[in-house]
């Protein structure tokens, strides 16, 4: 299928930062144009781990909003060895807290309050599934002894598939997901479990971070990886499976954060953020399945209302900025000078 305009319901981003501060300021107006709502990541410093400070947190982010702009925050508390049962409670209670967030400890960017061991937090996960929280999971072990790119089939092989014995009724989503392994999963699973999946993993396999040299900008976590894994991703993508939904991971840092010694992981790709799918699923011959993707499925999944209105992009070619404002420092977006083939309209 081919097209030159393509509208579609307004879609939603169910795995998204934006920070805080000035960062979040100016980051959030590129979301806020494509998306009505997005999940929202709660690895801030300090992480967002009560009902609390995720009400403070999305206040913060209503008050960032541009004038005029109809976004809605959904919220995430960030899992710790001292979350409770009642803490989940009070999260199913307060209607603006949509799931808890699994990452192991150091796995990625300020993980470091993350769980050294899902066996501790077994009572919480009890409450969840008792509750019908989701759990989402950064799906990779930190084992130094497991290969960078074996991190997510060893998380699957290891710890998702007991977890899934263990509590047969909690709703899980496998975040951002990157091999052929986890899209395998999710498919075998039943209906309450579900994953997103990135526009770079999509899009790029691991040779992007290498071409002409040690790219930065196109280093995150989960690392991309091989190319059979990509169409793996893709295939799953573009099948109409309802339990594969969109989730950007758009992840800002400062250009000096990536561009060091020890660069951060994160790709930005909000200023584009339906664009990229669109090129995705365009080149795989499935723009009329995009739509279930983006619009659809992660909102039946989380038992949310479709959206109602309405965006739509054109056939035509932009460039992207080589940088843009990160709230008073420069940032890389994804495919900086680059083009992309489909535009937002307003």
């Amino acid at each position: 299928m081919s097209a030159t305009e393509l509208t579609l319901t307004r879609p939603d981003d169910w795995h998204l930062h934006v920070r805080d501060g000035a960062l979040l300021a100016a980051v959030l107006p590129d979301t806020a144009r494509r998306f009505a709502r997005a999940i929202i990541m709660p690895n801030l410093k300090p992480p967002v781990a009560t009902v609390a400070q995720a009400r403070a947190y999305r206040e913060r982010i209503l008050a960032a909003l541009p004038e005029g702009a109809d976004f809605q925050p959904l919220m995430t508390l960030y899992l710790t060895e001292a979350t409770t049962p009642d803490d989940i409670a009070e999260a199913r209670e307060s209607g603006f807290v949509h799931a808890v967030k699994y990452y192991p400890a150091g796995a990625t960017t300020n993980a470091a309050s993350g769980v050294t061991d899902l066996s501790r937090v077994y009572p919480v996960l009890e409450a969840m599934q008792r509750h019908g929280l989701p759990l989402l999971m950064h799906g990779e072990v930190t084992d130094s002894a497991v290969d960078m790119f074996d991190r997510e089939p060893v998380f699957v092989e290891r710890h998702l598939t007991p977890l899934r014995n263990d509590f047969p009724d909690l709703r899980m989503v496998l975040e951002h997901i990157t091999t052929r392994e986890a899209a395998q999963f999710v498919q075998d699973a039943p209906a309450h479990v579900g994953a997103t999946m990135t526009p770079q993993h999509l899009l790029m396999n691991r040779n992007a971070i290498f071409v002409g040299g040690l790219r930065p900008h196109h280093y995150c976590l989960p690392v991309l990886k091989r190319e059979t894994h990509r169409q793996a991703l893709m295939a799953a993508a573009t099948s109409g499976d309802p339990s594969f939904f969109l989730g950007t991971d758009s992840a800002p840092h400062p250009r000096h954060a990536k561009e060091s010694a020890c660069g951060c992981a994160g790709i930005y790709s909000a200023h584009a953020g339906i664009e990229f799918y669109a090129e995705a699923f365009e080149a795989a011959d499935a723009l009329d399945r995009l739509e279930g993707f983006a619009s659809f499925h992660g909102a039946d999944f989380y038992g949310l209302p479709r959206n109602t209105d309405t965006i739509t992009l054109k056939r035509e070619s932009w460039t992207v900025p080589e940088e843009v404002d990160f709230g008073g420092v420069p940032g890389v977006p994804l495919r900086a000078g680059d083009t992309v083939a489909w535009r937002l309209t307003d």
